[in-house]
């Protein structure tokens, strides 16, 4: 495996970790992408402790993780394919991982990836995942997409590497730049409109509304439905990306899961000088009560994340769209 990783001031431990991490990636990336000419990768296979169907390549991936992390720094492995922890019995660290995440859209080519989170081991399994990510001493994800990448925090700053087509070699490349404070891009999925609480629809009529609104401009909204490909947007080019809970049953927390999606996200975009929260409360600082929990998700440019926690501390009664003459709904 080519990939060094020096300069980062990273432990043997987690170094070793992180080559093990993408010696799985670069093969992940040829498997997906001989997808179709050996077998199916999305034919069902099961369903997971969530309760969200699995597709044959999520079990690949955790599988592959799983065996290669085996007999190495890592004691607890923590992932959205299993129900439990898994105790490798030796170890420094506790790694949480969503071995493929964006797997509905195996089949129709488009970005999926791994997200990963990894802190120092604590007493416990529950000990080592269910706690802030602000201890979170690595955090972020491995795109599989037109090109592979690794984006990941240590902790100062967020680094980038790229795989070589057809090989084993990541090489590093820029850094992502810092988030643009404003933005005229938003994802979230609009068929859920009328399920949403009143301030997430409030914030979104507000820029449906265009420079006719009380935002005075024009923006666009983008949906892919894999959460890695949606943060790749954002790091490259700005954004705000919501996931609310809403009305649903199931759905009162969002779908999203904490441990191993929200995190380490949280821990990139924040790096890169972005907010991440549940809507109102950052993310980083909030206590998971269980490995598979849900929350809601709001991150992405810092003044858009902020403008969502804003309209839910609006009174209920005026949490609705075009005050034009509040210089909150301004800009």
């Amino acid at each position: 495996m080519s990939v060094s990783f020096d300069g980062l001031g990273l432990s043997p431990e987690l170094a070793d970790t992180m080559t093990r991490l993408t010696s799985v990636g670069a093969t992940l990336a040829q498997i997906i992408a001989r997808n179709g000419l050996e077998g199916n990768l999305a034919e069902a296979a099961g369903t997971n402790a969530g309760g969200d169907g699995q597709k044959a390549l999520d079990v690949i991936a955790d599988e592959a993780f799983m065996n290669a992390l085996r007999d190495g720094a890592v004691r607890y492995y923590a992932s959205e394919e299993q129900d439990d922890v898994v105790d490798f019995e030796t170890g420094t660290l506790a790694l949480a991982i969503d071995p493929l995440d964006g797997s509905s859209n195996i089949d129709v080519n488009v970005s999926i990836g791994t997200i990963f989170s990894i802190f120092p081991k604590a007493e416990g399994p529950d000990e080592s995942f269910l706690r802030p990510g602000t201890e979170q001493i690595a955090g972020g994800y491995i795109i599989f997409g037109p090109q592979t990448a690794l984006v990941v925090s240590f902790g100062k700053g967020v680094q980038q590497w790229v795989l070589e087509p057809g090989t084993d070699i990541w090489t590093r490349v820029a850094d992502p730049k810092p988030l643009p404070h404003e933005t005229s891009e938003y994802a979230i999925n609009a068929s859920n409109y009328r399920h949403w609480p009143q301030p997430i629809r409030a914030f979104i009529d507000d820029m449906v509304a265009g420079a006719e609104g009380p935002r005075g401009r024009n923006f666009n909204m983008r949906w892919i439905a894999s959460l890695v490909a949606e943060t790749h947007r954002i790091i490259s080019r700005g954004g705000v990306f919501l996931y609310p809970g809403d009305d649903r049953k199931g759905y009162e927390r969002g779908r999203l899961r904490h441990v191993y999606e929200c995190a380490p996200i949280a821990l990139l975009i924040t790096q890169l000088g972005g907010g991440a929260t549940d809507g109102a409360d950052p993310i980083l600082n909030a206590l998971p009560d269980r490995l598979h929990a849900r929350t809601p998700f709001v991150f992405g440019s810092s003044t858009k994340v902020a403008r969502v926690a804003a309209y839910h501390d609006l009174p209920h009664d005026e949490s609705h769209a075009l005050f034009n003459s509040r210089g909150l709904f301004r800009s």
